[in-house]
């Protein structure tokens, strides 16, 4: 019986098919989304406690762990020299609204789990867990060791992953199942400058007094609200009527002492796919600049935010960086963040870049367009570099061919992608699943989702990578 076979017999078991469940359950119900750091919890309570059960679910399976300080945690496949690296994380987005189960209880319907971080990360992190107790528990040969490494902030900028590799080596492969197959090879650079303009405070009517909208720099904003004093509901519903039917957002107007109160509902998203979201902060901005706002320096920033990030425009044409390449597709843009006052405004985007761009074409261009709006960059708007791994790599071509031999598929080739995981500043890193074409798992969104057999299947193909690249 070759490794398939063996592989394919030890997963169609039901019971491991309901211990991976039940797995991938635990790991769900601890909420955690980073908090305030505490004594020994860097990220906050929630990170730590998921960490602390991830590592108590693989002693359970008789593998050695560690735990580095709450920041990350590892298992051993066994004791020889390491050779591969699977970095998972444990921490998840906020869970946002519009969901149909608890986002912390795992719910199985029609094979398909839901709950928050059934596929960004934990499911994929179980997975690899069951791949790597499949290949021990059937004995193939294996002359070097897999180690499983759980993170803690993934999503909020990968400093468990800094203090890991800060004390100890890159193994001489990795990956990360926290993507899509077949293969990531490509990883676009980020660019996401904090910017803004003050004013002092005026009495002058109508005008915007407030705004608020979005919570995270790589979620489409999915809510927006702003207070507009000097016009009533009946003043801003036919403008709300026009952008609903262009956007999709919803728009609920409340009159209040002197003004009216604008909430936009809109749908968050993953930013590196802004197009499967509604941004809340740019169709709200379409009503407002609208509006026969009085003339001053709030009235003036709205519509420039209006003109500068117009609601559809996720490749940043209004702003003048719109660029692509062949080998790593479009920039892509999401206004995720946007606070305004009685006394000033402060925003921030989330670009990611491809192969092709550059200082001079995008980040100095963004920092002129906003400039000539009398905006100001008031952060880091540093880009950070393009993550590229050759697709003849020995580790590519391995992958590849794990996973044609559980798909079918032949001639499988790697892809770029404009989300950034956790290889993108590690050595020949690549992301390998879990995620199958034609699957929305609704990451970072409503409904986060799994299928069960995609797990499955991502399991096999991993126990197989594990055994190729350590045999």
């Amino acid at each position: 019986m070759n490794w398939k076979e063996q592989i394919d017999r030890y997963f169609d078991d039901p019971a491991h098919r309901a211990e991976l469940v039940n797995a991938v359950s635990r790991l769900v119900a601890v909420k955690s989304v980073k908090g305030e750091p505490g004594p020994e919890a860097p990220f906050g309570p929630g990170p730590k406690a998921a960490l602390e059960e991830g590592l108590r679910l693989c002693a359970e399976m008789g593998f050695a762990t560690r735990n580095y300080d709450n920041y990350v945690g590892y298992a051993d496949l066994n004791d020889q020299a390491v050779q591969l690296h699977i970095l998972g994380h444990l921490d998840v987005v906020g869970e946002g609204t519009g969901w149909d189960t608890d986002p912390y209880t795992c719910v199985e319907k029609d094979g398909i789990l839901y709950g928050r971080g059934v596929s960004d990360d934990k499911g994929p992190v179980c997975a690899a867990l069951f791949a790597m107790r499949c290949v021990r528990d059937l004995g193939l040969p294996l002359k070097k060791n897999a180690r499983l490494i759980m993170g803690t902030d993934e999503e909020s900028g990968s400093a468990d992953i800094a203090y890991y590799y800060a004390r100890e080596p890159y193994a001489p492969q990795a990956f990360t199942p926290d993507a899509d197959f077949p293969v990531i090879h490509i990883e676009k650079g980020h660019y996401h400058p904090d910017f803004g303009a003050s004013w002092p405070a005026v009495v002058v009517e109508p005008r915007v007094s407030a705004l608020e909208g979005g919570f995270r720099t790589n979620v489409v904003p999915p809510e927006a609200q702003a207070e507009v004093l000097g016009l009533n509901a009946a003043d801003v519903k036919p403008l709300c009527g026009a952008v609903e039917g262009k956007s999709g957002a919803v728009f609920t107007l409340t009159d209040m002492v002197g003004g009216v109160r604008i909430h936009c509902g809109g749908r968050n998203a993953h930013a590196a796919s802004p197009d499967d979201g509604i941004n809340a902060i740019s169709a709200l901005l379409e009503v407002l600049a609208a509006l026969p706002l009085a003339q001053c320096q709030s009235t003036e920033a709205i519509r420039a935010m209006g003109s500068l990030f117009p609601f559809g425009d996720t490749r940043g044409r209004a702003l003048g960086i719109a660029q692509s390449d062949a080998d790593s597709g479009e920039l892509t843009l999401n206004l995720a963040l946007m606070t305004l006052s009685e006394t000033g405004f402060s925003a921030k985007i989330d670009a990611r870049v491809p192969i092709c761009a550059t200082k001079e074409n995008c980040a100095d261009v963004c920092a002129a367009a906003l400039k000539s709006r009398n905006i100001v960059i008031t952060g880091d708007d540093e880009m950070t570099h393009v993550h590229v791994v050759e697709a003849d790599s020995p580790l590519v071509k391995t992958l590849l061919k794990c996973y044609e031999t559980y798909t079918g598929e032949r001639d499988a080739k790697p892809i770029a992608i404009g989300g950034g995981t956790y290889v993108h500043d590690i050595p020949g890193g690549v992301a390998f699943g879990c995620d199958f074409p034609g699957f929305d798992p609704k990451m970072h969104s409503a409904n986060e989702q799994a299928s069960v057999d995609n797990l499955l299947k991502s399991a096999k193909i991993f126990a197989l990578a594990i055994a190729e690249l350590c045999k």
